[in-house]
């Protein structure tokens, strides 16, 4: 990961006194600063590092891997870049640095690759913001079903936007439909796996088979890309901030795990799925908005 881990441990290790199960996380990642001024260049490096592998399929990305240009270029031609929902626009970028996140920080392979079939084909689109696989060294696996999205605020009033989400993809119907596209799609079979595992996760994810055996390997990461006025306010990763920083995201971690207990008490073995809540701040949400959208023209142009 080339962006600093603030806070990185579980909701148990914060509060103790609330009454959650150990697999409630939190990962605070920042970036630094140059000169005075937050590294918005090293912000949409990272976004363009990782763009292909959610907008492009995994036979489009291999063939166009020595043609960076092309692949940028391909890449874009992919984003929608149209949100009508102005306390949600920026989401595709949300989702974008959500996929650089699971594969730097957590190894994890992509296996639909959702602004891909967002533009391709809008039955694959619905459900969660990203699916990933993470292979242990044992060979089990896990799933990992992501949320993401870019706020001017990280406040209560938006924790339950960000919770009904969660709740609804966790409906049995909707991890079936997720499961069939993993399945489906091509994607599975072409990221190097052995054939016994490949094999396996496919007859894990069967129709045939029951979703509460699934539970225990589904992982969700929420990723919280939002504005931060302590971010906006400070020059240098000073020792005050990281404090102030780091005291915040802590807050608000308890804030939403809070709300999502009593939200999501109704889904059956709830407690068996591990929640990554992912906190990452940025000085002004528009401008890194504005900055993307011209770079995506420039490509699409």
């Amino acid at each position: 990961m080339e962006f600093t881990i603030l806070v990185d441990t579980s909701l148990v290790e914060i509060a103790p006194d609330i009454p959650v199960p150990h697999n409630r996380l939190l990962l605070s990642i920042i970036n630094d600063f140059e000169e005075g001024e937050w590294r918005h260049e090293k912000f949409a490096q990272f976004i363009w590092d990782n763009i292909a592998e959610t907008a492009l399929s995994c036979r489009e990305r291999e063939a166009l891997q020595r043609k960076p240009h092309s692949l940028l270029t391909a890449a874009a031609q992919n984003l929608r870049l149209t949100d009508n929902d102005p306390i949600g626009k920026g989401s595709e970028l949300a989702e974008i640095v959500l996929y650089g996140v699971m594969k730097h920080r957590y190894g994890a392979l992509p296996v639909v690759p959702k602004i891909f079939y967002k533009q391709n084909a809008q039955d694959n689109a619905k459900g969660a913001d990203s699916v990933h696989i993470t292979v242990d060294t044992d060979d089990d696996f896990a799933l990992w079903f992501g949320e993401a999205k870019f706020y001017s605020s990280i406040q209560d009033v938006r924790l339950g936007t960000v919770i009904d989400s969660v709740r609804k993809s966790l409906r049995t119907d909707k991890l079936r439909k997720e499961n069939a596209i993993i399945v489906n799609v091509r994607d599975l079979d072409e990221l190097g796996l052995c054939p016994s595992l490949c094999d396996g996760i496919k007859a894990a994810l069967a129709p045939s088979e029951s979703i509460d055996h699934l539970k225990r390997r589904i992982n969700v990461p929420i990723l919280l890309l939002h504005e931060c006025s302590l971010t906006a306010g400070n020059t240098a990763l000073t020792a005050e901030y990281l404090a102030e920083l780091r005291e915040f995201h802590n807050e608000r971690a308890q804030a939403y795990f809070r709300k999502q207990a009593n939200s999501l008490n109704s889904v059956h073995q709830v407690d068996e799925i591990t929640f990554h809540l992912i906190l990452f701040p940025v000085p002004n949400k528009p401008s890194i908005v504005d900055r993307f959208v011209r770079t995506v023209s420039h490509f699409k142009d």
